[in-house]
């Protein structure tokens, strides 16, 4: 009986992590690109039939990718360009593809020598793929076919900033993959179909029971419960880190930042009609410890991480005083002048006197004395630009009980991060603190009924009335459930990231004051 073995090596949200190095700390890491290209260029010579694909969140989230981005945007993508040299057999977009704006998407798609599987992301004019096709195949010289499909997450709209897509319609994600699944399996007949998903799961793996509030901003397990012609579903978007079957289809996800890359090894056999079958199929992921830096793609990054280098060790402002971040969740619970200095900096950016803003995530060191570019790109790694809304008493209310539910309470009565922030995905950045309004938070009430003594100037916040609150364009859309922004009268939109806003503020003040406002209570 004749038999073959295919390997799928693939990547997923690399999000601009070529080269191994934490740029928080310039300390080595074992991540990268760098790394990664090792890896693909000893798989091309030992493995005969090799598929290799990126699933998205590639180009956004280095400061090198920064850069890029506000300083070289005129020459290639350099993670497109290290792609192109790994001869990679196609890519999905992720939803940070977007942050950017059109400009840069579609340089790096003008730019990509492989075809973006875009499925469902389409010409809103036209309904077809806007960006590349739904699926390819590929035949080996065994005479093996297999298909591609490519889908991402359909959520990019509750996220992203109206002019970055427009022109863009995102179709339900799972509903696109049937459609695709059926017609190539009656119009390629390929003898495996691997679906190339942007997105994650909704439920547990083994049980089905949903992990999370069910938004179709992850339908992994519904693709595989409900789409029998896939065999092989490639994963990212929620940094996971697993493999596994559901419904006997193959899963893998190979988590962030170029830690891990996915493998998938398919057997197939020849039964007696000559009909290819799949026998196994196997998925495992690997760290980049101990692999070797690629010479070629070193070379062809060192030029731009000299110049982000150079870039991020320049002082741009100094504090008086300590904006350090010791206690990430302290930092939530009360009042830390880092919070206090962002808030400032958009309202002044706004003109608004109400301002939301988040603590992204628990490795924010916030500033020392002297502030350097890398300290701003190390706690503003997503490039969000600031919108104004006009809201009700009513919609802020809503907001502060959403927010609230970021707390729990230990068994022994202790304030701590409710889990759903943390597993399956961390999500710190959707706990929102307000400047511009008092208000107290009390854990030890159910939620929805936590908000407390809401004030505006020194009187109590009114239902109906209206208030300008500034906040990022990820919120203002609604991410992270805040479904209350959607809709509302936007008064103004700041065309400029955080990033660029906190050099401008510098620029002006050159030092500020360490100090706080004591607007909130979190109580228990």
């Amino acid at each position: 009986m004749q038999q073959e073995q295919i390997t799928i090596l693939y990547t997923s949200d690399i999000h601009g992590h070529i080269l191994p190095i934490n740029y928080g700390n310039n300390k080595p890491e074992d991540i990268g690109l760098v790394k990664y290209a090792t890896i693909v260029k000893q798989a091309r010579q030992a493995k005969k039939n090799l598929i290799v694909l990126d699933n998205g969140d590639l180009i956004q989230g280095t400061p090198l990718m920064t850069n890029f981005v506000k300083n070289y945007s005129y020459r290639e993508n350099p993670t497109i360009g290290i792609m192109n040299q790994l001869n990679i057999d196609a890519g999905v977009l992720g939803n940070h593809e977007f942050n950017f704006g059109k400009d840069i998407i579609s340089s790096a798609v003008g730019q990509a020598e492989y075809p973006i599987l875009s499925a469902n992301i389409l010409d809103s004019e036209t309904e077809k793929p806007a960006f590349g096709p739904p699926y390819i195949t590929k035949q080996f010289s065994n005479g093996i076919r297999l298909a591609i499909i490519g889908v991402t997450t359909h959520y990019i709209p509750n996220w992203e900033s109206p002019e970055h897509i427009k022109g863009l319609k995102f179709a339900d994600a799972l509903e696109t993959l049937k459609k695709w699944a059926a017609y190539v399996k009656v119009n390629e007949a390929p003898d495996v179909i691997i679906a190339s998903y942007h997105g994650g799961f909704e439920a547990d793996l083994e049980t089905g029971t949903p992990t999370e509030i069910y938004t179709g901003e992850n339908q992994g397990y519904k693709m595989c419960m409900e789409i029998p012609e896939i065999d092989v579903l490639l994963t990212g978007h929620q940094h996971r880190k697993l493999t596994g079957f559901i419904n006997d289809v193959l899963v893998i996800q190979p988590g962030n930042n170029g830690t891990h890359y996915g493998e998938v090894s398919l057997q197939l056999t020849k039964n007696a009609e000559g009909k290819w079958q799949i026998a196994n199929k196997e998925a495992s992921l690997h760290n980049l410890e101990q692999v070797e830096n690629d010479d070629e793609v070193l070379h062809y990054i060192n030029p731009l991480e000299k110049a982000t280098q150079a870039w991020l060790d320049e002082p741009i402002g100094y504090i008086n005083g300590d904006m350090t971040i010791t206690d990430p969740l302290e930092a939530r619970i009360k009042k830390h002048p880092f919070i206090q200095f962002i808030q400032n900096v958009q309202m002044e950016a706004s003109g608004a006197d109400i301002s939301v803003t988040s603590l992204l995530n628990n490795n924010s060191l916030g500033f020392t004395s002297t502030v350097t570019m890398r300290d701003v790109v190390s706690n503003y790694m997503y490039p969000n630009t600031l919108v104004v809304l006009e809201l009700s008493g009513k919609d802020i209310i809503k907001a502060l009980e959403q927010t609230a539910q970021y707390f729990t309470l230990t068994d022994a009565g202790e304030i701590t991060v409710n889990p759903v922030y943390i597993e399956p995905k961390p999500q710190h950045y959707n706990y929102d603190m307000w400047e511009g309004i008092e208000y107290t938070f009390n854990i030890s009430k159910p939620m929805g009924e936590r908000v407390e003594h809401v004030t505006y100037h020194g009187e109590p916040l009114m239902d109906d009335n209206t208030y300008k609150v500034v906040l990022n364009n990820y919120r203002a859309s609604g991410g992270g459930d805040y479904a209350m922004f959607q809709g509302k009268k936007v008064v103004k939109e700041i065309q400029k990231d955080a990033v660029e806003l906190i050099q401008e503020y510098f620029e002006k003040y050159h030092i500020v004051e360490a100090k706080t406002v004591d607007n909130f209570k979190v109580i228990k």
